[in-house]
């Protein structure tokens, strides 16, 4: 490259040089010297014969021309040579073409295609050249280059890596000082619990079952906080208040994946549980010592209960698997024989919500048909969704969600609260099925055992 840019530039020095002669204009002294030196060095003294010869003049030009031709293309090859290879990946771009922060990860604005890695490691550090003093158009510099790193989360990949904060926390912060020296304490768990004031005393009695390990958050659904600060642990909870809405609603919104990653485990609680006989840390070592990623306590069996799957068995730790009425179970390892927690009091990995908070259906508040779905969220279902027997909790029942609801045609409101809870049981089914069939549809797969919807 550096030998033919060389025999160029010596090329035009020798035919300017001829074009002088010829026209009887006289070329710098200087010029004229460096042009006879360089004859002399280069063809020796006998070079003189070229001038002496006794042909035409016509013979004289076309010789001097072949001379000069031959003198450029060898002086600037041996030039060229005498200089080490040059990479173009190496050279350091002026500072008028990039900006002066530093770079990386840039390539081609508005290329969709990500660049290879070697193009990647260009980078650009501030200045040390004092030679230009021009200043520098920040603004025409980022028209040539971007960052964009598809690695990124989606929405992010304009930023440098080392500045996306993908994740958050419902750690209470200082509004002075350092922001190293905030936290004197980082609980690894996070309790919800969708409240009214009119359970305001139970609630108390369950979140001092909760150590400090616990961030404790309420969710409101009557609008009515300031009075929870009665409570000394009230002042330190974390409260969202919207009206007349559900935990799913609330767990969808507030509760995404990125936002809770800090925390080991997630409990989504309702308000009416009776936690007499539960320990929140002893149920987190009985979860970890058997592999359960999702899981709720073991209910008392005189009250309160539906399933079988779910009552306590007092000669056990944990169960994992039951046996339910005659036809309720097409597969023992399928729910809700197997694989099953209801969605009272379920408690999550932070692995499995991340599963879970997908597969919550926006618009199906109710969460009615989740239970029978969770089995997805855990592989093998049958072994890491269980209920703990040793820590155990009382449902009170108490209808106080069906108090939000109103009355429509001649229907008490918790009749409506009640009606919407089985549309959207089915309504989820569906979807589900649909879903599936669309998937094994498009990979040309008929999906026939592996179903959400059970038939009871």
């Amino acid at each position: 490259m550096l030998s033919c840019l060389f025999i160029i530039c010596f090329l035009i020095i020798g035919s300017w040089l001829l074009h002088c002669q010829e026209a009887r204009e006289k070329p710098s002294d200087s010029l004229l010297q460096l042009h006879a030196t360089i004859r002399v060095w280069y063809f020796g003294e006998d070079m003189g014969i070229f001038s002496r010869s006794s042909n035409s003049r016509k013979s004289k030009d076309g010789m001097k021309i072949i001379a000069a031709a031959f003198f450029g293309v060898t002086f600037g090859f041996l030039i060229g040579i005498s200089f080490p290879s040059l990479s173009i990946t190496k050279v350091n771009l002026p500072t008028k073409f990039l900006a002066s922060n530093d770079l990386s990860y840039i390539e081609e604005k508005g290329s969709a295609i990500a660049t290879p890695d070697s193009h990647k490691s260009w980078s650009s550090s501030k200045s040390n050249d004092t030679s230009s003093s021009a200043p520098i158009d920040k603004s025409q510099a980022c028209f040539f280059y971007t960052i964009w790193v598809p690695s990124n989360p989606r929405g992010a990949e304009r930023l440098p890596p080392g500045i996306v904060a993908a994740e958050s926390d419902f750690y209470l912060r200082r509004l002075w000082g350092l922001p190293h020296e905030d936290l004197t304490r980082q609980p690894r768990y996070l309790v919800t619990f969708t409240v009214g004031i009119k359970q305001k005393q139970n609630i108390d009695a369950c979140v001092k079952k909760f150590s400090e390990n616990f961030t404790i958050l309420l969710f409101h659904y009557d609008g009515r906080v300031t009075e929870w600060d009665e409570f000394e642990w009230s002042k330190t909870a974390i409260h969202i208040s919207v009206r007349k809405q559900t935990k799913w609603w609330y767990a969808k919104r507030f509760l995404h994946p990125d936002i809770v990653a800090r925390y080991d485990y997630i409990f989504i609680w309702d308000e009416d549980l009776g936690v007499e006989h539960f320990n929140a840390e002893e149920y987190i070592k009985l979860v970890k010592k058997h592999g359960l990623e999702i899981s709720q306590p073991g209910l008392e069996p005189n009250k309160g209960l539906t399933w079988q799957m779910t009552k306590r068995r007092g000669d056990l730790e944990v169960h994992k698997i039951t046996e339910e009425k005659p036809g309720w179970c097409s597969d023992p390892h399928l729910p809700p024989c197997a694989a099953f927690v209801e969605i009272m009091a379920p408690v999550f990995s932070r692995d499995a919500w991340r599963c879970v908070w997908h597969m919550i259906q926006n618009d199906l508040v109710h969460g009615w048909g989740l239970d029978f779905a969770l089995r997805r969220c855990a592989e093998p279902a049958h072994e890491k969704i269980g209920v703990v027997d040793s820590q155990w909790i009382v449902h009170q029942t108490v209808p106080s969600l069906g108090s939000q609801g109103e009355a429509v045609d001649g229907k008490a409101p918790w009749q409506g609260v009640r009606d919407r809870c089985k549309k959207e049981w089915t309504m989820f089914q569906s979807r589900m099925a649909n879903a599936e069939k669309a998937y094994f549809k498009s990979l040309q797969v008929v999906g026939s055992s592996n179903t959400t919807a059970t038939t009871i």
